[in-house]
Parts: C-alpha cells; structure tokens; sequence
C-alpha cells in the first residue's frame, strides 16, 4: 500500500533535510515533519482513531494515511520513526488476514483467563518470566479468544 502526498498544514518552512516522526496511540496518529538539522518542526498532521476497546486495524491505516496527508506526505522526508501503542493485540489467520477487531491495552474482559493462566504456572516459571499473562497484554488476550 502507498502512503498517500497532500499539501499539507504548513508551521515553518526548510530548505535542509526533513524527517518525520510517527506516533500511533490508542487515541490518534500523529505525523510531524521536521527540519534534521534545527529541529525546526515545519508541518503536521493528525487524525483520530475510534473510540473503544477493540478497533479494526484498518481503522489505524485510515488515520494514518489522513494524518501523512494532512502533514503534506512523505515524498519529500529523508527518513521516518514510528512509535506505537504497545500491548494491543492483532490476531491473524494463516494467510495473514485479520480475524478481528483488535484488543486493545485498556481491554480488560480477558482478566478471568490472565489470572488462571497465571496459577497454571509452576513458581519455577513465574520468577524466570516477565509476563505472568497480564491482561493488558498479548498472553492475556490470547488465552481469553478462543472462548468467544
């Protein structure tokens, strides 16, 4: 899929390098063009995501591909950083489809499956372990879809 141009809402103006930043949370994607040598931000973009628990991936694609546009796309960017929501949970099928919508960090119906997951394990495991099935994460969500 092709990132999408546009005019974008011009702050500042460049005549060095630009870079842009990436930042998709749970709320909105955010887009800053910036200058690489000054740091002097020269235009943005922003674009909402929907509200919830659970939010198709496409709903991220959309917002994201406003957001570039808004900013006044990429074409002319000499590199990019994307930052991200972490502990959302997309689940694919084999040929990489998406099966449903996603789960979100702030989804907690998963928390009966995260704590039985949690007194399945030996003490042995749970002290070598980071992520004892937390429900904001993939281990708690995984252990709870199956059921639905």
């Amino acid at each position: 899929m092709r990132l999408q141009s546009g005019q974008g809402r011009r702050v500042g103006r460049s005549d060095g390098t630009l870079v842009a930043g990436i930042d998709s949370s749970t709320q909105s994607c955010k887009v800053v063009i910036r200058d690489a040598e000054t740091g002097k931000l020269v235009r943005q973009g922003r674009a909402g995501h929907p509200d919830g628990t659970e939010v198709h991936p496409d709903a991220w694609w959309a917002a994201l591909q406003s957001a570039i546009a808004e900013a006044g796309g990429l074409d002319d960017v000499a590199a990019v950083s994307v930052a991200g929501q972490q502990h959302g949970m997309v689940v694919l099928d084999e040929n990489g489809e998406v099966v449903r919508p996603a789960l979100l960090w702030n989804d907690t119906r998963s928390a009966g499956a995260a704590r039985c997951s949690r007194w399945r394990r030996t003490p042995a495991r749970i002290t070598t372990s980071s992520t004892c099935g937390a429900v904001s994460t993939a281990r708690g969500g995984s252990s709870w879809i199956p059921r639905r």
